[in-house]
């Protein structure tokens, strides 16, 4: 029974675009993983409560939480967990938190089938290809944006008021997808 248990690879999927998430996991399934698809915090939070996998896909922006605080809780019940962030709102100081917390990869939507399933099974010392083009001038503001808010602990009003900006154009702003 032991060997059988050894050679399933159990994923925890987590993203609140149904569709996505259904496209995904039939993909990984039919690379040798047993996916359980959630599409909320709450939900991921009994699962990995219930039996912490050793593979997770956790999309940051979930309807109720921020999907780091996932990547900190599924790393203290499991340490040797391959977590693998994905998201639509990718920035360098999500990307420097996620791996302090424990990721091992964080890839930008849209992600294929293909470049998370070599984010789950690369080793180690593979590093993935470097982006071909360098950021706009929009996305370099962008992205020092999301490093003070970040350094703020996701704080809005700290955020605006070290950027010397109003509130509601700093929440505009982040609820944007990153700039190319």
């Amino acid at each position: 029974m032991a060997s059988s248990k050894q050679s399933v690879r159990e994923l925890l999927l987590v993203d609140d675009d149904s569709i996505f998430s259904n496209r995904i996991a039939r993909t990984l399934e039919s690379q040798g993983f047993s996916v359980t698809p959630v599409e909320t915090m709450a939900h991921a939070n009994v699962v990995v409560d219930r039996d912490a996998p050793d593979f997770a896909i956790i999309d940051i922006r979930l309807p109720d939480g921020h999907g780091l605080d996932l990547v900190a809780r599924l790393r203290d019940r499991n340490p040797k967990a391959r977590i693998v962030i994905l998201t639509g709102y990718g920035s360098i100081a999500t990307a420097v938190a996620a791996v302090k917390l424990g990721a091992f990869d964080y890839l930008e939507k849209p992600a294929d089938a293909e470049q998370l399933y070599g984010a789950l099974t690369r080793t180690e010392d593979e590093m993935p290809t470097p982006p071909e083009n360098p950021m706009s001038a929009d996305r370099v503001r962008w992205e020092h944006i999301q490093r003070i808010f970040e350094a703020c602990d996701r704080n809005v009003s700290e955020t605006a008021r070290r950027l010397s900006m109003h509130r509601r154009t700093l929440q505009r702003i982040l609820s944007k997808r990153a700039p190319r």
